[in-house]
């Protein structure tokens, strides 16, 4: 059974110049343990999709259940059982991360005692536990990181979506993250939903990869079956699959990023 199900979710905008259709109609299905990459290019409406299935955003059109809460009739729900790391992520630069991370438990009601015991198991499994007391404002990018995707992971969800999970990380930084999600999938069952514009990533990560381009989904599958199916060839660059599909190259940020 489907642990994500959408149906015609849609997003249209108010603008001064009319509406805006940044979502036009997406079908998308995920089962349990999955790791699916969204692609697309700029604009084609990856995040607000992401969006709205973590209640960030409320859809104008079509319906979703997310580990079996409606998206429109079960907000709370849903909110309950995934965890969402924003491109930018959300951490305060004036506290530490034991600091942080408790906060989050009380968030979420865990008694403090719970919250305590909870930052203790997330720094463990995420390799943060020499880093508690230090302030998030001295945390590296990788590290900042690990920390955004530890208050993700909180309150245990069934599905964690991650938009742009390692933008601006150096090489080694982006294949610890990459471990680290493969880790929850194989050891927790956690299903993860991930939008990314590095085409590395997406080949090496995602168990399937979805292909979102005007609001719309283009293409779905493995990676080697899309390869297969758009180019000829399973051994095709992830490049040249993803313009045959849209027509038009990747964006810039789908390029090897710079040291930091």
């Amino acid at each position: 059974m489907p642990i994500i199900s959408a149906s015609g979710l849609a997003r249209t905008f108010t603008a001064r110049t009319g509406p805006v259709h940044a979502v036009r109609s997406v079908d998308l299905t995920v089962m349990p343990g999955e790791i699916v990459g969204l692609l697309g290019p700029n604009g084609a409406g990856k995040t607000t999709t992401l969006r709205m299935l973590t209640t960030l955003l409320a859809p104008t059109g079509g319906a979703a259940t997310v580990a079996g809460c409606d998206l429109a009739a079960d907000p709370a729900g849903v909110r309950g059982k995934c965890g969402y790391v924003a491109q930018s992520g959300g951490v305060d630069p004036q506290v530490t991360v034991r600091e942080e991370l408790v906060t989050q438990g009380r968030l979420y009601r865990l008694s403090k005692a719970d919250a305590i015991a909870r930052t203790a198991e997330l720094a463990g499994q995420l390799g943060l536990g020499g880093l508690l007391d230090r302030r998030t404002a001295a945390l590296s990018g990788g590290q900042r990181r690990r920390l955004d995707i530890a208050m993700g992971l909180t309150h245990r969800p069934a599905v964690l979506f991650l938009d742009e999970p390692t933008t601006g990380l150096d090489p080694g930084s982006r294949e610890d993250l990459w471990a680290l999600v493969r880790g929850l999938r194989d050891d927790f069952g956690t299903t993860v939903v991930l939008t990314t514009h590095y085409l590395d990533e997406a080949d090496a990560l995602a168990d399937r990869l979805v292909v979102v381009d005007g609001g719309r989904v283009v293409a779905e599958g493995a990676p080697a079956a899309l390869k297969t199916e758009h180019t000829g060839s399973p051994d095709a660059s992830l490049h040249d699959t993803f313009l045959a599909i849209t027509g038009r190259a990747p964006a810039a940020a789908d390029t090897a990023p710079l040291a930091v």
